[in-house]
C-alpha cells in the first residue's frame, strides 16, 4: 500500500511529522525545521557582510530622500524601493545569499525563485496581513518572504510584528468577506478594497482569536523567514524621525502556477496571473501545473494590467534590464 503524501510544503503538510522522523537531517536542520513548521518564521544568520549592507544604506540613500522629500510615491510608499536589485548589485547579493537559498530548499524542498525586493529606510507601519492575498501559488504555500535587518531593531523604530502559528489558520481571500476581488481591478485604486475590507477583517480576526503578537527585535545583519499565510505587519514608530533600513525578498518555488489572489475570482475563471521573473537567472518563469505550462488569455492580458499597478520609472527599469 503507497504512503499517502501532500501536494504542500513539507512544512505545511499534515504528515510533517511522520517526514521529519524520517528525514536524514542534523539535529540542527531538524530543529530549525520543526520550529519553523510550527511557528510559520524562523530567525538565522543569513552571514551576509558588513560592508554590504552598509553599501545598501549608502547607495540607496539618495533615491529615499528624493522620493520622501517630494512625497512622491514609489510602488506606494515613499520610504519604499522596489526591485532595487535591477541597478543595486549589494541588493541583488543579498536575495541571492547561498545561506539563505539553503535555508529554504531545507523548508521547501523545492527550488526557490528570488522575484521580488523591497528596500525601506523606515518603518512601514503596515496592518496586519498575510502574503497570501498578493502572492499565492498552485501548489498552495509555496511562497515565503525573508526580512534582513540593514541595522538594529528597537521597540521604538517600528519593528516588524507577526503572530507565531498563525500560518496554521485558513487563507482568507476576498470572496470571504464578501468582494469579488475582479472588480477591483476596475477601480481607480485597485488596492481600495484591500485597506476597505481586507485590513479590517484580518484585524478582526486577531482579535477575535486572541493571537499573542510578537516583535522582531533583531540586530543587523540577523534575518527572518516567514511563511506565505503567517500574519504580520509593521509596529508604530514611537520616536520620530528614526531610521529602520531593512530588504525584504520574496520568493516562490518552482514548478507552481503563480497568481494574486487580491484580484482573482477562480469560480468566473478570472485568474491574475503573475509573470515573474527569476532575480537568479534574469527570465521570466513560466506558470506550471503538474509540469504542464499553464497558458492562454488570463496570460496575455496581465502584461497590461501589472503595468498599470507598476510604476513608470519601475518599467522603465525592467524594460532596461531586459535589453541588456
Amino acid at each position: 500500500m503507497s504512503i499517502p503524501t501532500c501536494n504542500l510544503p513539507w512544512t505545511e503538510s499534515p504528515f510533517f511529522e511522520r517526514e521529519l522522523a524520517a528525514a536524514n537531517l542534523s539535529p540542527e536542520d531538524k530543529t530549525f525545521v520543526k520550529f519553523y513548521a510550527d511557528n510559520g518564521y524562523v530567525i538565522f544568520d543569513p552571514k551576509i557582510d558588513d560592508e554590504s549592507i552598509e553599501a545598501i544604506k549608502s547607495e540607496l540613500a539618495a533615491a529615499h530622500e528624493k522620493y520622501a522629500a517630494k512625497n512622491k510615491k514609489i510602488h506606494f510608499s515613499p520610504h519604499r524601493i522596489q526591485d532595487a536589485w535591477l541597478f543595486n548589485e549589494n541588493v541583488k547579493k543579498i536575495v541571492l545569499a547561498p545561506t539563505v537559498l539553503d535555508k529554504l530548499k531545507l523548508l521547501y524542498r523545492r527550488r526557490p525563485i528570488p522575484f521580488q525586493t523591497l528596500n525601506f529606510d523606515r518603518g512601514t507601519q503596515q496592518c496586519t496581513h498575510s502574503d497570501m492575498i498578493h502572492f499565492s501559488s498552485i501548489p498552495e504555500r509555496f511562497m515565503c518572504g525573508v526580512w534582513v535587518a540593514l541595522e538594529d531593531v528597537t521597540d521604538e523604530n517600528g519593528p516588524l510584528h507577526y503572530y507565531p502559528g498563525s500560518h496554521k489558520l485558513p487563507f482568507y481571500e476576498m470572496s470571504d468577506m464578501g468582494v469579488k476581488a475582479s472588480d477591483s481591478l476596475k477601480m481607480k485604486n485597485g488596492y481600495m478594497d484591500y485597506t476597505d475590507y481586507y485590513e479590517k477583517f484580518i484585524q478582526d480576526v486577531v482579535d477575535s482569536l486572541g493571537l499573542e503578537k510578537k516583535k522582531l527585535l533583531i540586530k543587523k545583519g540577523q534575518a527572518l523567514i516567514w511563511s506565505a499565510n503567517l500574519l504580520h505587519g509593521g509596529d508604530t514608530i514611537t520616536r520620530e524621525n528614526s531610521t529602520r533600513h531593512s530588504q525584504v525578498s520574496h520568493y516562490y518555488f518552482e514548478d507552481c502556477t503563480y497568481y494574486t489572489p487580491l484580484f482573482t475570482d477562480m469560480l468566473l475563471k478570472k485568474i491574475f496571473l503573475r509573470k515573474i521573473i527569476d532575480i537568479s537567472t534574469g527570465e521570466l518563469v513560466p506558470n506550471k501545473y503538474f509540469g504542464e505550462e499553464v497558458t492562454g488569455s488570463t496570460l496575455s492580458t496581465i502584461k497590461g494590467k501589472v503595468a498599470k499597478l507598476m510604476p513608470k520609472k519601475m518599467l522603465s527599469l525592467y524594460k532596461a534590464f531586459r535589453e541588456r
